[in-house]
């Protein structure tokens, strides 16, 4: 059986979808528990410790056990830091990092019990290239990048694999549902012409299916790697050239694609 969280929508929704109809087991938890008939669907907030551990609960008194977590829940927030309060920014992190952190310690008991399992999570090339104007988004995926790495070493023992996918610019309904912290006047126009291009990117990015296949190959690889970024050749670039390049010379040539 597959858990996969964010299923209502997105990228979570297209993994679901992808997945039961390559016959696995499927539970879709959403925090509104979207039905689509292929699925089961579940009701779970990742941002509540008691809805987590209640979904769970439901999970595991049916199932008995969860082969493979895919974690999709998330949600896209602009703004300078400056700008954007701290509330918000504590908001964005609950749901992308925390979230994610609640659902895999809720199913690693059952992994380690069974032996083994796949973990997936959805994280972004914006973790690990810091996305202007969206800090405190690119702060939720560089924690889950070092949450991946430290989890790995720490359930390898028990048959248990972590691969964090790292996606560029897909077209899905988060370049609609991304919320906006207000702009001040100092940070105003930078932060609309940045944001004008970013959402450009995305509503010209790839198909989701390109992320879903990745997924797929995921949880079917014998070695599942440890990292996998999707997206157009320019976008995969990005990463490597920062290893490899000066950060100054690496931070000139990124501005004029990053909108800044």
């Amino acid at each position: 059986m597959c858990l996969v969280t964010g299923a209502s929508s997105g990228l979570g929704r297209a993994c679901a979808d992808r997945l039961a109809g390559d016959g696995w087991q499927i539970v879709g938890a959403s925090r509104r528990g979207t039905a689509t008939g292929t699925w089961e669907p579940l009701v779970m907030d990742v941002d509540d410790d008691r809805s987590v551990k209640a979904g769970m609960g439901e999970v595991m008194t049916e199932y008995g056990q969860v082969d493979a977590l895919v974690t999709a829940a998330g949600w896209g927030l602009s703004g300078s830091v400056e700008d954007t309060a701290i509330p918000l920014a504590k908001a964005q992190l609950e749901t992308n990092f925390w979230g994610t952190v609640r659902v895999v310690r809720e199913v690693l008991p059952s992994m380690r019990r069974s032996g083994g399992g796949r973990i997936v999570l959805m994280g972004s090339i914006g973790g690990v290239l810091g996305l202007p104007f969206q800090a405190y988004y690119s702060a939720s995926k560089f924690a889950l990048e070092g949450f991946a790495e430290a989890l790995a070493y720490e359930v390898q023992p028990f048959g248990i694999s972590v691969t964090i996918v790292e996606p560029g610019n897909v077209r899905t309904g988060f370049t609609d549902s991304r919320r906006q912290a207000p702009s001040s006047a100092p940070y105003a126009s930078a932060n609309d012409s940045t944001l004008a291009v970013m959402e450009n990117d995305e509503r010209n990015g790839v198909d989701a299916g390109k992320v879903v296949e990745v997924v797929h190959r995921v949880l079917h690889a014998r070695n599942p790697p440890r990292r996998v970024s999707v997206g157009k050749l320019d976008e995969r670039f990005g990463p490597l050239a920062k290893r490899v390049l000066p950060y100054r010379l690496f931070e000139r040539m990124a501005r004029g694609s990053l909108g800044v």
